[in-house]
C-alpha cells in the first residue's frame, strides 16, 4: 500500500511541475500576443486599402504597360508561401496550415505537383521540416524569418517572389497563412499574391476612370512593389499574432486539464491513504484481540 501511495505522490508532483510550466508559457505568450496584436491591428486597415486600390488599378488597366505582375498566363509552375511557426505547443496551429497547403496542392495544382513544378517557401521551421521530410520541393531561404521579424526581411522574400514571377520561374504565387481574429480564433486562408488579382466587378457598377498624377506608368512602377511588400508583411504579422494566440489558448487548456488531473489524483491518493489507515487499524485491533484471548 505504501508503494501505491508513493506512486500517486510522484504523479501529483509531476503534474504540478508541468502545470507550472504551462502557466509560465501562457503568460509569456500573452505578453507577446499583446505586442503582435497591436502591430497587426494597426497594419491591417492600411494594407487592405492599398490592396483594394491596387486591384482597382489593375482591373482598369488591362493591357497597359507596367502590368507584368498582373499578367495572367497558363499555370505550369506554382509557388506556395506557407507561414508556420518555429516552435510547437500551439495546439493545431501548424498542423492545420500544413493540411491546408496539402489540400490546396491536391485540389488546385495536382498536375503541376506530379510534374514536380510546385515549390514551397516555408516561413517557419515547423512547416519546412514537415515538407522536407515528406518529399515536397521546399526551400530553406526564409524559414528563419521569425527569428528577426522586420519589414526589411519580409521585403527581401517579397522582392524575390516578384523577381521570380517576372522571369517566369513561377506562373502563380499564393500565400497560405492564418489570419488573426482574437486569441482563441484564427482564420486559415489561401490568398493570391501574384499575379495581382483584379477587383470583383459588381453588377450595375460603371468602370472607374482614375486621374493619374504623375503618369500612370510611373505610379504603377512605384506603387506596385511597395503594395505587394506590404501585403506579404501583413500576412506575416497575422501569422505571428495567430501563433501566440493559439499557444496561449493551448497552454490555458493544458493548465485546466492539469487541474482536473490533480483533482482526480488527490482523490485517489486520499482513498489509498484512508485504505492504508483502515488496514493498519484493523491489524492493531486484531492483534489486541488476539492478546486478550
Amino acid at each position: 500500500m505504501s508503494g501505491q501511495l508513493k506512486e500517486v505522490r510522484n504523479r501529483i508532483s509531476s503534474v504540478q511541475s508541468t502545470q507550472q510550466i504551462t502557466k509560465a508559457m501562457k503568460m509569456v505568450s500573452a505578453a507577446k500576443l499583446r505586442r503582435a496584436q497591436d502591430a497587426i491591428i494597426q497594419m491591417r486597415p492600411y494594407a487592405q486599402k492599398l490592396q483594394e486600390m491596387l486591384s482597382n488599378i489593375v482591373s482598369n488597366g488591362e493591357g497597359d504597360a507596367g502590368m507584368a505582375l498582373a499578367a495572367e498566363r497558363p499555370v505550369e509552375k506554382v509557388l506556395l508561401i506557407v507561414l508556420t511557426s518555429d516552435r510547437g505547443l500551439a495546439g493545431a496551429f501548424n498542423s492545420t496550415l500544413i493540411k491546408l497547403a496539402k489540400s490546396t496542392i491536391a485540389e488546385k495544382y495536382p498536375e503541376q505537383y506530379k510534374k514536380g513544378n510546385v515549390t514551397i517557401w516555408s516561413m517557419g521551421k515547423k512547416g519546412y521540416e514537415h515538407f522536407i521530410k515528406n518529399g515536397y520541393k521546399a526551400t530553406d531561404d526564409y524559414k528563419d524569418i521569425f527569428h528577426h521579424l522586420s519589414f526589411e526581411n519580409v521585403q527581401k522574400a517579397s522582392q524575390a517572389a516578384m523577381k521570380a514571377f517576372g522571369e517566369k520561374q513561377f506562373d502563380v504565387v499564393e500565400i497560405i497563412y492564418s489570419q488573426f481574429k482574437n486569441a482563441a480564433t484564427q482564420r486559415f486562408m489561401v490568398e493570391r499574391f501574384l499575379p495581382i488579382p483584379q477587383a470583383e466587378k459588381k453588377s450595375g457598377t460603371t468602370k472607374s476612370d482614375f486621374i493619374f498624377d504623375p503618369s500612370k506608368e510611373q505610379l504603377i512602377a512605384e506603387l506596385m512593389p511597395k503594395i505587394l511588400n506590404t501585403q506579404l508583411f501583413k500576412a506575416v504579422l497575422d501569422s505571428n499574432a495567430s501563433e501566440h494566440g493559439a499557444r496561449m489558448t493551448a497552454m490555458d487548456k493544458a493548465s485546466e486539464n492539469a487541474n482536473e488531473m490533480l483533482r482526480s489524483l488527490k482523490i485517489s491518493y486520499n482513498r489509498a491513504r484512508q485504505a492504508a489507515i483502515t488496514t493498519e487499524l484493523t491489524e492493531i485491533v486484531s492483534g489486541a484481540a488476539a492478546l486478550q484471548e
